[in-house]
């Protein structure tokens, strides 16, 4: 119990051991499939930085993918894809564009060959009203078309559909769609939900589309980099993506244009993004599906070999996968026997599909996410998703309210193989709630929030499981004293926030799927 309990001191964020462990569980799953990944190396959040080259382009990093069954219509599936992490919301006066240089792709497997079926491009224009001042506005700004809005961009939307990976057809879908700008500040935007609102287009077909900024939907603590939260979990607590946005292109399609059928609902799912070289030819650089794989699984060797592949060539990555890296470490840190190799239980979740639930037939294991179109929403979506009996959740595709890290942590530590456990990181829930209509993220925070009044932004107690959630943190005396009292008793600190973290969640639902 002892070495569970200092593994369970990982506070509010989604932290070492946590982030490690999608990692890992991931890669396992790789390995038992013939589908190799890698190592877990250094990295930050989901995609956020995960690679050398990608790091130095933040403009073409893709951070997120989600994918899931609109909750208010049903009958269609939407995809949210992030790109451009770790904005800070006062960052002008150049703010946060889309690269006009780049595709912008969301692709589709409509029949588990690993190849796309279909495939839907966005590509950005710029435009500027005035060239003869610095500003990104001239004055409060209360439309897209406001004359105030000195700097905007639209979109256009081509669909490509494929056979055996070459495109016989390509149609475009929607030109010129208005990008919601970055939210400056309450002065200069003083009703950014119109501006959302406006940003929310009507495709041809029954989609709709959205382009602009939206706050970071995930949630975690990265200090899990500074050897796992300080190596003795002494660094716990905060969501460090809370306060920061992301660029988000996000796209609702009917159900029947992206299955392959009735009788074959589910779908693979996963994004990349291309760059144009000097010569007018275009590279892809990088390439999400499933969570954290890139980043905390791939060794640096292979982190830009895996951004510029396809899922096809997964199978380049295999041997890192058979033997994962993650488990030792959280074994070797924190006392937690790693599960036997090879990791033949992880395969289902991250490479395949799970069997009767999103596995299509005849599937060709590859990383994407997947996601049976006919599984229903449900009107109280449960944070572990599968695990905990809510098949409409993770891995079945993955919603916003996911918590991913959770459950690949339980899963990576032997939930599947007999070793059961309750094991997470305490961040629960975004800091800011989802929205109940397309495009659900939520609104970006603006400039003139973060630091504003002195108060801490990114890194209040508020929201720590159990008896910590009534400890409230900003920049004030009382602050100094509760960081102080903390330094000066740290077993108590992390012995309250271990017992908080290991506190038994056992959840009866998941037997149903786990035999």
């Amino acid at each position: 119990m002892t070495a569970i309990t200092r593994t369970g001191r990982t506070g509010r964020g989604r932290g070492s051991v946590a982030l490690l462990a999608c990692g890992a569980l991931a890669a396992a799953g790789l390995a038992a499939a013939g589908v190799a990944v890698l190592e877990p190396q250094s990295a930050t959040a989901s995609s956020h930085r995960e690679a050398p080259l990608i790091s130095g382009q933040p403009q073409f990093d893709n951070t997120d993918v989600y994918a899931f069954v609109s909750p208010d219509h049903p009958d269609t599936t939407t995809v949210v894809a992030n790109w451009l992490p770790f904005q800070e919301p006062a960052g002008g006066p150049n703010f946060y564009t889309f690269a006009t240089d780049a595709r912008y792709d969301i692709h589709i497997d409509s029949d588990g060959d690993a190849q796309d079926d279909l495939l839907y491009r966005f590509t950005f224009k710029d435009h500027r009203k005035n060239e003869n001042t610095f500003l990104y506005n001239t004055g409060a700004v209360e439309s897209l078309d406001d004359p105030d809005l000195n700097f905007t961009q639209t979109y256009d939307i081509e669909l490509l559909r494929l056979e055996h990976n070459k495109v016989v057809s390509t149609h475009k879908v929607a030109e010129s769609l208005p990008v919601a700008p970055s939210n400056v500040g309450k002065a200069s935007m003083p009703d950014y939900q119109a501006l959302r609102d406006q940003a929310v287009q009507k495709v041809p077909g029954g989609l709709k589309s959205f382009a602009g900024q939206a706050d970071d939907p995930f949630f975690l603590d990265l200090r899990v980099f500074d050897l796992l939260y300080g190596g003795d979990l002494s660094e716990v607590g905060n969501d460090t993506i809370r306060g920061y946005n992301v660029n988000t292109i996000a796209l609702q399609v009917p159900n029947t244009y992206i299955q392959e059928s009735k009788e074959q609902p589910v779908v693979g799912i996963y994004s990349t993004t291309e760059r144009e070289n000097a010569e007018g030819d275009w590279t892809r650089v990088s390439r999400l599906g499933m969570p954290l794989v890139n980043e905390v699984v791939n060794p640096v060797k292979d982190k830009d070999k895996f951004n510029a592949s396809s899922p096809e060539g997964d199978g380049d990555f295999l041997k890192n996968v058979t033997e994962p890296e993650l488990p030792k470490l959280i074994e070797g840190i924190y006392k937690i026997k790693a599960p036997a190799e090879p990791r033949d239980d992880l395969v289902g979740v991250f490479l395949t599909g799970v069997k009767d639930l999103n596995q299509p037939p005849n599937v060709k294991a590859s990383e994407m996410l997947r996601l049976n179109t006919a599984v229903k929403p449900v009107a109280e979506p449960k944070r572990l998703g599968v695990l905990d009996g809510d098949t409409a959740g993770f891995p079945n595709g993955r919603r916003l309210t996911d918590d991913v890290l959770d459950i690949a942590l339980q899963v990576v530590e032997g939930e599947l193989v007999g070793s059961k456990n309750d094991l997470g990181d305490a961040v629960d829930a975004n800091d800011k709630e989802f929205g109940a209509a397309f495009p659900y993220v939520a609104l970006p925070t603006a400039g003139s929030d973060t630091k504003a009044d002195g108060k801490a932004t990114k890194s209040d107690a508020t929201g720590l499981t159990g008896g910590m959630s009534s400890i409230t943190a900003s920049w004030d005396d009382n602050t100094v004293m509760l960081v102080s009292a903390a330094s000066g008793a740290t077993g108590v600190l992390l012995v309250v926030l271990g017992v908080t973290w290991l506190r038994s969640r056992r959840h009866p639902a998941r037997e149903s799927w786990l035999g």
